[in-house]
């Protein structure tokens, strides 16, 4: 981690304790309303930073910098600024360009790129007087779901450090987890929020594919690829998305029960592959949100679902890489090239892209079948979607975010789910599907395994249906309990 190293004044430990516990919209009303101070703030989370660098969430954090924008920001506050953000640290994943901050979108020939301007989304938070505290580790290119990178370091999950975090936004959801941000931007292709929020422990959000600018973020596939945000809880992620969209809030309902809501499930589909505690702590969550007053109905997706989003999420994924990064490297006048990048990667992945992703590789998918991929396989899954809303009259549809909990690091490869061997992919597995129709999404905790590590529920909604499925997941989190974070 690189950090211009400072020396001002701390909270003592039981305040910075009590600070560092803050998520977006209680730091945003203490500073606000003058309880605590932004450099007071910022300094407790730079202090938590240091302390679980071990972690490995961060490439780069220039302490002076983010101390510097927290005093302007409490003397903006003094002046009579409400920003709605207003001196409050949010990270940002190291795949978003950062005015004034090194870009490294993970890779080690872009360790000293620093650019000029901030991605969209950067920009938003700003403006609504957010601090950029640091870029978050993650997979080179985003292209992982483990959080292993090679250049700057395996992310290491804050439940259990033996452990993956998940990814790609893998430094995002360790570091909201440890307690070192409120809250991290993150990228979300195939389950790159909602795979390292459920892994983690924290609250992943990814919106309905095109409701978040992606402008300034590398990317991966412009058919799948969504921004989004990793919180403490639902309420800081609503005011996030509303902040990022610059949507009009959601009427927030005072309800906390579930009475009057209809869920549906897809066990079929969701359930098919999974550990055996956490389909019972899915069947326990799932009885608690009846309790509340849910109803809850099984609905089938059809036998060949699975097949046929893996399928069609993969041929898209894999067909629109090379012209996705290499038409991000030009417009934003990245200084390397795709060949450059693709050159340096970590031997595995390099060996991927040159099967799947470089037109000269055995597996690379063809102009034809891609095509016929997003004319035929993509509006069929949205189809049955739509289907399923339409017939079973639900709000959302509930799975088990992850069919397994974090792996060990060791073996994040190669593992076993139920007796059967898997690769890491299968972590994805039942997230691939919102990513693949561009269905809004959110990752909850729910509680942790017998072996001490996080579970988590997503709720997918219909498609634009953002702010219904914020409120829904408020009152959801409200009925499941919320998980606390680790030491």
């Amino acid at each position: 981690m690189h950090e211009n190293e400072v020396f001002v004044r701390t909270a003592s430990e039981p305040e910075a304790e009590g600070l560092t516990g803050l998520g977006i919209v209680a730091a945003a009303a203490a500073i606000r309303n003058g309880d605590i101070s932004s450099e007071s703030y910022t300094a407790a989370l730079l202090k938590r930073a240091r302390t679980h660098s071990d972690l490995n969430a961060f490439i780069t954090i220039d302490e002076a910098s983010a101390l510097a924008a927290a005093r302007n920001a409490d003397k903006a506050r003094a002046a009579g600024s409400t920003a709605p953000l207003l001196g409050v640290p949010l990270a940002v994943k190291d795949s978003y360009l950062t005015r004034g901050l090194r870009t490294t979108l993970g890779v080690r020939n872009l360790e000293g790129f620093v650019p000029e301007k901030d991605a969209e989304a950067v920009g938003a938070i700003k403006d609504a007087g957010g601090i950029v505290f640091g870029k978050n580790n993650l997979v080179e290119m985003s292209y992982g779901l483990t959080g292993n990178n090679s250049p700057y370091g395996q992310v290491k999950n804050p439940h259990n450090r033996n452990h993956v975090s998940g990814g790609s936004s893998s430094g995002a959801g360790a570091s909201v987890a440890a307690r070192i941000v409120p809250a991290a931007l993150g990228g979300d292709t195939v389950g790159s929020i909602r795979v390292p929020a459920s892994l983690c422990g924290v609250v992943g959000f990814k919106p309905t594919t095109g409701r978040w600018p992606g402008n300034g973020v590398a990317p991966i596939s412009h058919t799948l690829d969504t921004t989004g945000v990793l919180a403490r809880n639902v309420e800081d992620c609503a005011l996030i998305d509303q902040i990022v969209t610059k949507a009009e809030a959601t009427a927030r309902s005072d309800r906390s029960d579930l009475k009057g809501v209809r869920l549906a499930y897809a066990p079929r589909q969701h359930l098919d592959l999974v550990e055996p505690d956490i389909e019972a702590h899915f069947n326990d969550t799932v009885r608690r949100l009846r309790e509340a007053g849910a109803e809850i109905v099984s609905i089938d997706l059809g036998e060949d679902f699975s097949s046929i989003t893996e399928r069609a999420t993969w041929n898209i994924f894999f067909h629109e890489t090379m012209e996705a990064i290499s038409g991000f490297l030009h417009h934003n006048g990245v200084p390397t090239s795709f060949d450059a990048i693709y050159n340096g990667l970590k031997p595995g992945l390099r060996e991927a892209w040159g099967h799947v992703v470089l037109p000269s590789g055995p597996g690379y998918i063809s102009r034809e079948t891609y095509e016929a991929t997003l004319s035929l396989d993509r509006p069929e899954i949205q189809r049955r979607f739509n289907e399923a809303f339409a017939r079973s009259g639900a709000a959302a549809l509930l799975f088990p975010a992850t069919p397994c909990t974090a792996p060990l690091i060791e073996h994040q490869s190669k593992f076993s789910i139920a007796d059967q061997e898997v690769s890491d992919l299968v972590l994805a597995k039942n997230t691939i599907a919102a990513s693949l129709a561009g269905l809004p999404g959110i990752s909850i905790p729910t509680g942790l395994s017998k072996n001490g590590l996080p579970l988590g529920l997503e709720m997918d909604g219909a498609h634009g249906r953002d702010g219904s499925l914020l409120e829904l997941a408020r009152r959801v989190e409200a009925a499941v309990g919320m998980l606390p974070s680790p030491g």
